[in-house]
């Protein structure tokens, strides 16, 4: 049913419940897998104003998009699958464009995402990638929830 499936990380606990979902499937169908990170630049411009050498913490965050992309290539290793990877910078746009843009562009046949399910106030101030995916991609999307109030090892 699915033959390509993309997976936004961005090497948080809930990104990696949907990767590990998406692993799921992509054995199940024998699928294709590829893993992406989207650097968000727009968290840099709006959040320093200049206070900082932005050109280093660009830097920081795409090392950080590196580590995430090969944490979850390893993860999807482990279980025989030959994922393909990318990493994007938004370049001032959203990463809920680029992922809708990558999607069509590779012909994924299911986006599978972890999303924190957040509400009301938060929902508002954070936006919602997941839900500007879900309004702007002609691609099925699987969306992975953490457990509610639990963190990791299900401590609450």
């Amino acid at each position: 049913m699915y033959q390509r499936i993309l997976v936004p990380v961005d090497g948080s606990h809930t990104s990696t419940l949907g990767l590990q979902e998406a692993i799921r499937i992509a054995i199940d169908q024998r699928a294709k897998l590829r893993i992406i990170h989207v650097v968000d630049e727009l968290v840099v411009a709006q959040n320093f104003d200049g206070y900082l050498n932005t050109g280093d913490l660009l830097d920081t965050l795409r090392e950080a998009g590196k580590k995430a992309l090969q944490n979850a290539l390893a993860l999807a290793r482990k279980r025989d699958l030959k994922p393909e990877s990318a990493l994007f910078e938004s370049l001032g746009g959203r990463i809920s464009e680029i992922i809708v843009k990558e999607a069509k562009k590779w012909r994924a046949d299911l986006i599978v995402m972890g999303t924190h399910g957040r509400r009301g106030v938060t929902r508002m101030v954070l936006g919602s990638d997941a839900e500007a995916i879900l309004r702007s991609t002609p691609v099925p999307v699987l969306l992975v929830r953490s457990p509610d109030g639990k963190k990791r090892g299900g401590k609450k």
